[in-house]
């Protein structure tokens, strides 16, 4: 159960008015859970992104890096099971045009009778379930016709099993080895919401590790850790993190073992999975062998065996992370001395989209020109921000509610001996800091 407050809609307004999040083509009634990132949202989710792959494949020599091709071959989907299995029951309200999950009705609500579940409410006239494919369906070529048929790929993982030889063998790496990649997937989802947290566009932070068959528990095991301690170093809490797994009714077809990494979003929303760690055995290069008739068999020489990997999978939902960073960020706090309090995203420094924001006090006396200095000077290094409008406690103010850690204050005495205050986000405390150290000083703030 949740423990958390929900801030889902005071979050979703902070994000359209700051520049994080859009609603996609909104001047014409916008797009339906497709959502564009401004100019601090992308910085967000891109410093995500770069902490997942400085962890997995920078950090690491036994990860490679790969950037698979959207578009696939369709015979690429029969051999993974998505053609024919990746399905959603689906049932039709006659009455008020809704399209609901037939497994999921406990979950949604009748547009008519919001009280009521659909299929509850007096009016409501539900057909019977069938199957809806997920996978969104287009053509390559010409001509519309089912021999060009192709599927923006609903999943990551795929791109990688296809090129686990090729990648193998180019880079001369030996099992155990992973492959990672960050990229987008598409699924034509029946009841997507929950702001960014469910959409039919969005990005995954993927890796298959690739294991000898017998050595994949203690891989698995190994991950699950690992994978847990990377959500905690980009300081969401905690408390709002846990492990779930999936029992035997849950378990996909091919999995040997599957945890989910979830955070409780607060609210009726409460623990949702933003990663999944599987043990998906040797099902996916099996089928790929099958379906193309070409080997995907390792080759040990040191024991003179062959062998096709088991693969333990972390799957990452890059949209799910930044959703979960930002709740976990979000506070009210009360201001002793001031009688309006502040609203604060508390994110971790190394992903906050502004590092620092520098300001002049006043616009005169040359303090504009010295701040404008060090900004050219800071922007080489950090992602900064300028603002000399409005009083300083207001410049504060939009600082802290955008997760700027720190504010950089140019005022008379600066211009007699080159000190500035730095103003800490969370503590409130200030540093007075020579000019030419400030760059040291922030570099060891923003470690971690």
């Amino acid at each position: 159960m949740a423990s958390q407050p929900d801030v889902m809609d005071k979050l979703v307004s902070l994000c359209k008015r700051r520049g994080f999040i859009f609603q996609s083509s909104e001047i014409y009634g916008g797009t339906g859970s497709v959502w564009d990132y401004g100019p601090l949202g992308v910085e967000l989710k891109k410093n995500i992104k770069d902490r997942w792959w400085n962890a997995m494949v920078r950090s690491r020599d036994d990860i490679e890096g790969l950037d698979a091709a959207i578009l696939m071959h369709p015979r690429t989907w029969e051999a993974s099971g998505h053609v024919a299995g990746f399905v959603d029951p689906l049932v039709d309200c006659k009455t008020c045009k809704g399209r609901f999950r037939a497994d999921k009705l406990e979950d949604a609500r009748c547009p008519q009778k919001p009280s009521k579940q659909p299929g509850q409410h007096d009016a409501c006239q539900l057909t019977e379930a069938r199957n809806f494919n997920l996978m969104f369906k287009t053509y390559m070529g010409a001509l519309e016709e089912s021999a060009s048929v192709v599927y923006l790929r609903p999943e990551t993982a795929q791109g990688i099993f296809v090129n686990f030889l090729n990648v193998q063998q180019s880079m001369r790496q030996k099992v155990p080895f992973g492959i990672a990649q960050i990229g987008k997937a598409f699924r034509n989802e029946i009841t997507p919401g929950n702001f960014i947290f469910r959409t039919r566009e969005f990005e995954q932070m993927e890796m298959q590790f690739f294991v000898e068959p017998g050595t994949d528990m203690a891989w698995f095991e190994q991950w699950k850790q690992l994978r847990m301690e990377w959500h905690l170093a980009l300081g969401l809490s905690p408390e709002r993190l846990q492990f779930h797994q999936h029992g035997a009714g849950e378990l996909a077809h091919y999995a040997r073992a599957a945890f989910d990494v979830t955070f409780d979003f607060g609210g009726t929303l409460g623990f949702q999975e933003i990663e999944g760690v599987h043990n998906r055995g040797d099902f996916d290069l099996t089928q790929h062998q099958q379906f193309s008739s070409k080997k995907l068999e390792y080759y040990d020489q040191l024991h003179n065996k062959r062998y096709v990997p088991y693969v333990i999978e972390t799957s990452v939902g890059a949209d799910r992370v930044t959703l979960a960073a930002l709740v976990n960020a979000y506070r009210e706090e009360s201001v002793e001395g001031e009688d309006e309090g502040r609203v604060v995203l508390g994110l971790h420094p190394a992903i906050a989209p502004i590092k620092a924001a520098v300001f002049p006090l006043t616009k005169k006396d040359g303090q504009p020109e010295m701040a404008q200095r060090i900004l050219s000077d800071l922007r080489t290094a950090f992602s900064v921000d300028y603002d000399e409008s409005g009083s300083i406690g207001k410049r504060y103010r939009r600082q802290d509610e955008v997760g700027t850690p720190f504010c950089i204050t140019v005022d008379g005495q600066s211009l007699s001996d080159e000190t500035v205050t730095v103003r800490h986000r969370d503590t409130l405390a200030q540093d007075r800091v020579h000019g030419s150290q400030l760059k040291g000083y922030l570099a060891a703030q923003l470690v971690g």
